[in-house]
């Protein structure tokens, strides 16, 4: 047996408020308690740890991820501090070169991520175009994704090797969505698969140092394989590990209890089926799906004025009928107020068919959630659903002056990211930083919590907290593993 005395701290444990030290054995919390007590301890201790009034916390659970899309973006070309213009970005592309001349083919080709022409300084400028991009890489292949992983910046080597050019959604300017920017993201994720493990280990540990003990893996067709998920969590189960534990979500539709079931079959320890399942896209890249028409595209004709809806309520509908018959949770990536309105429609259509106790005893949940009316509340309660959403989304883009006032009007941004209110009727929530959309940062999600641009809708700081740590063992599941809190045991 080995054991480790933790004392001299400040340690958040409910069950024991005023704790200042904490006993471990072989991995388990053995006793905690005050200081003076610990003393007791201390002789029988195989090491002290004098923590000198630091605190002791649960670890986090990170409720959004993409593993090896972060792996990729953190051996990657880091755009995120390309924030003045677009020349920010060509420049970064040019040294990428410069420090690894292109040898050809995908081998050489140049990944960037996080490019927000947004927060450029030189507000209203034109994005990189694809000769831009051909001139600045010498030729080279070339994917910028955009911050919120929904489009990008492609060459016209990249666009040749991917085939993007007869695709929906491809612009010979070089910036892609929709069909093309799904191309795109396959043939990068092929890419990185030839390295799963080394950039998924990355992941994982960048994960561990910043506090983060558990993560919600969202698995999908372009982003990873059935293969790469099943590995993850078989690799991730065991704590001697020593890596971040991986719970585990594939985004595939399925159609029939039988389909379901098959695929949790391929992939052992599978939590759910959907997650990044997308209903919509994302408002950054005017793909969200809305009611009224994007603000900041004028022209009558734009087929991206309202977004883009990529799933019907009948779709959503089957697909939850047959999770819930298979014994696992569905969940669906939804943005828009037009994407959660067919959600709506698509629980109570399985509502009717399932039953609402089944479909409460489920647990189904949806990711980021930003626009929920009052409407939309009271059934997300009546049925029980969960939800995965991102502060840190608030605190970058929202309030009166940030991009999504920018793509939706003022009038519409106040009443986003409703924390207070989901909170106030007991939604179960869970907050994450759908890595690498936005970086492994738990604290700062809590502090976004805390300090919402809609002074009404802001939490508590163990709202948020909570919501950080135990919260996200209880949206998959599993908090009658008593995860997420200190406590003997």
């Amino acid at each position: 047996m080995s054991s480790t005395l933790y004392r001299n701290g400040v340690v958040h444990s409910p069950a024991d408020p005023f704790a200042e030290a904490v006993l471990v054995e072989d991995g388990v919390i053995a006793w905690l308690g005050a200081n003076d007590s610990a003393a007791s301890f201390a002789s029988r201790a195989d090491r002290v740890v004098d923590l000198d009034g630091l605190l002791v916390a649960p670890g986090f659970v990170d409720a959004h991820v993409h593993l090896l899309a972060t792996g990729m973006a953190l051996s990657g070309l880091d755009l995120t501090t390309c924030i003045d213009s677009r020349e920010d970005v060509l420049a970064a592309v040019a040294r990428s070169i410069r420090s690894a001349p292109s040898s050809g083919g995908l081998s050489a080709l140049v990944h960037g991520h996080g490019w927000d022409e947004s927060a450029w300084s030189e507000r209203g400028a034109a994005l990189p175009t694809r000769e831009d991009l051909d001139a600045a890489a010498q030729g080279a292949p070339v994917i910028l994704v955009r911050a919120d992983a929904h489009s990008s910046l492609v060459s016209s080597a990249f666009v040749d090797l991917a085939g993007l050019a007869h695709l929906a959604g491809y612009a010979p300017s070089g910036l892609v969505r929709g069909a093309a920017h799904t191309k795109a993201m396959e043939v990068l994720g092929s890419h990185g698969s030839e390295r799963h493990a080394e950039l998924t280990d990355l992941a994982l540990t960048h994960a561990a140092s910043r506090g983060i003990v558990s993560v919600h893996e969202m698995s999908a067709p372009g982003l990873d394989t059935r293969e790469g998920l099943a590995s993850l969590i078989a690799r991730t189960a065991a704590p001697s590990s020593g890596l971040a534990h991986v719970i585990g979500y594939r985004a595939e539709l399925v159609e029939t209890p039988d389909e379901a079931a098959a695929l949790a079959a391929e992939i052992p320890g599978l939590t759910g089926i959907g997650g990044d399942l997308r209903v919509d896209g994302s408002l950054g890249s005017h793909t969200a799906a809305l009611i009224e028409a994007y603000a900041d595209l004028c022209d009558p004709g734009d087929p991206l004025r309202l977004g883009t809806l990529e799933l019907s309520a009948e779709q959503i509908a089957a697909h939850l009928v047959s999770a819930t018959a298979a014994g696992l949770q569905g969940a669906f990536h939804v943005i828009g107020d037009r994407a959660m309105r067919e959600v709506l429609h698509g629980l109570e259509l399985a509502a009717e068919r399932a039953g609402d106790g089944p479909m409460r005893g489920a647990g189904h949940r949806l990711e980021h959630a930003e626009m929920i009316t009052p409407d939309a509340l009271d059934t997300l309660v009546r049925l029980g659903v969960r939800l995965s959403m991102q502060p840190v989304f608030d605190a970058r883009w929202g309030g009166p002056e940030g991009m999504y006032a920018g793509r939706l009007g003022a009038h519409r941004v106040a009443s986003m990211n409703p924390f207070a209110a989901l909170a106030a009727e007991g939604v179960p929530l869970a907050f994450g930083s759908d890595s690498p959309v936005t970086s492994f940062d738990p604290w700062s999600a809590v502090r976004a919590a805390l300090s919402h641009h809609n002074p009404d809708q802001q939490i508590s700081a163990r709202a948020a907290f909570r919501a950080h740590t135990r919260g996200g063992w209880r949206l998959a599941g599993l908090d009658h593993t008593r995860a997420g809190e200190i406590q003997v045991g």
